[in-house]
């Protein structure tokens, strides 16, 4: 495994989850990121090794090897810091206070199968994105 990259963990069965995936890879110009399903065996095993219960957790993971991981708005926001488009307006939602942030990730986190639906498996990625999962 890379040790340079960030890792996005993701539910990998959840549509929206799934979207916001496709989204980061096409606006991440400098290939920052690799992409595990919480679902995966990576990504049982990265969380495993950070003590990460997602049965506590239901959220999106950034982690950044070496240095920390991130859940709720803050992963979501330390990512689009990395991303086309959303530096500025990431960077400012940070300065906002966390609680007040997950209020709202928490509500659409709770909701997101319902608005968005669930595939059955997880994502498979293509040929051509297939090295950018773990």
């Amino acid at each position: 495994m890379n040790s340079n990259k960030k890792i996005i963990l993701f539910d990998g069965v959840c549509n929206l989850c799934n979207s916001s995936v496709q989204f980061a890879i096409k606006r991440d110009e400098n290939d920052v990121f690799r992409y595990a399903a919480i679902q995966s065996e990576t990504g049982e095993r990265l969380l495993t090794e950070r003590n990460i219960d997602t049965n506590k957790i239901d959220s999106i993971i950034l982690i950044e090897p070496n240095i920390a991981y991130y859940t709720k708005s803050t992963a979501a926001l330390e990512i689009g810091k990395d991303l086309k488009g959303l530096r500025t307006i990431s960077s400012i939602l940070l300065w906002l206070p966390e609680s007040f942030r997950n209020i709202v990730y928490d509500f659409i986190a709770a909701n997101r199968y319902k608005w968005y639906g669930k595939k059955e498996a997880c994502m498979v990625p293509t040929k051509e994105l297939k090295n950018k999962f773990l």
